[in-house]
Formats: C-alpha cells, structure tokens, sequence
C-alpha cells in the first residue's frame, strides 16, 4: 500500500480561481447571511409591534455607523442572492452552460447586483 499523502479527491490548490468559482462560494455565503438579515427583520417587526421606545432603540441601533454598514451588506447579500438566483433558473432550463455564457452571465450578477443595490439605498434615502 502506497504511504504518500495526497488528497483523495482535487482540492482548492489543484484549481484557478475564477469568477464562477468565487459566486458559487458568495451564493452559499450570501443564504446564510440572509438567515442573519430575518433575524434583524424580526427585531424590526417586534420592536414596531412592542411600543415607542423599542422600536427608538431599534432605530438607534440600526441608525449607527456599524447599523448602516449590516444593512448595506444585507442589502447587497439580497440582490446578490436574488440576481444568482435568477441565473439558476436559466441554468435549470438548459440554458447558458457554454463558457463565454456563464463568464457574462457572473459579470451580469454582480453588476445587476451592485446596481440595484445602489437604487434600493437611494429610493430609501429619497434620492430618486
């Protein structure tokens, strides 16, 4: 029996990074932390339901620096998971496989997903 120490199956060394191979990884990132976002929404959701005060605490909590930064990644996550998710639907049809296609389509992603992203906080901000 041979004694060297190998993987068994290839591993991340074996492969080049590329665009499809990072939002495949982001995809599965971005469910979980939308998971996380439900739970800031359920906060939400309590604290307009429990009074005044919880919901000023809320506001102050969500109003900070650090409050802003969770909920432009919340946002960005949800656009980015909805756009991916948009082009696996395509992708159970049959349909954009070859590699010219799934190289635009990942470049469409996240460009859709930075552009919506960017027109949800300016309709929010009353920018538009």
């Amino acid at each position: 029996m041979s004694q060297t120490k190998r993987p068994t199956s290839p591993h991340l060394q074996v492969y080049s990074w590329s665009l499809e191979m990072a939002l495949s990884i982001f995809h599965r990132a971005t469910g979980v932390a939308l998971g996380g976002g439900t739970l800031l929404v359920t906060w939400w959701i309590i604290a307009i339901a429990t009074g005044p005060d919880a919901y000023e605490q809320f506001r102050m909590v969500m109003g900070s620096i650090a409050g802003k930064i969770v909920l432009l990644a919340f946002t960005y996550s949800l656009m980015l998971h909805l756009c991916n998710g948009i082009r696996h639907l395509f992708w159970d049809m049959g349909k954009g496989f070859d590699l010219d296609a799934t190289h635009r389509s990942s470049k469409l992603v996240l460009l859709s997903s930075i552009i919506l992203t960017v027109l949800c906080w300016a309709i929010g901000y009353d920018m538009i």
